[in-house]
């Protein structure tokens, strides 16, 4: 019998707290990490306090995609393959 060994916690990001599921990683050791309310979020750590770190990194890299995404659909942001130079916003 395989004992449910799943721990959630809740992850404090920029754009607010989300829950995450941490699985322990039985082949590499560490934890596979998701948040399963943020699509596409999925990560890894050797240990707890550094799969909470990644999952906070990836939960507010998929929301800045998705804005991002929306921004150029809706034609506010344009990207350009000849661009020579990086915008400056400073």
């Amino acid at each position: 019998m395989v004992k449910n060994s799943k721990k959630t916690a809740a992850i404090k990001t920029q754009y607010g707290l989300f829950t995450a599921v941490f699985e322990p990683e039985t082949d590499m050791g560490g934890y596979v990490v998701t948040a399963p309310k943020v699509q596409g979020a999925v990560s890894w750590g050797k240990n707890l306090a550094q799969a909470k770190k990644m999952i906070a990194e990836c939960i507010e890299g998929a929301i800045e995609a998705r804005i991002i995404s929306e921004a150029v659909k809706e034609g506010n942001v344009r990207f350009t393959a000849g661009a020579k130079r990086i915008p400056s916003f400073a």
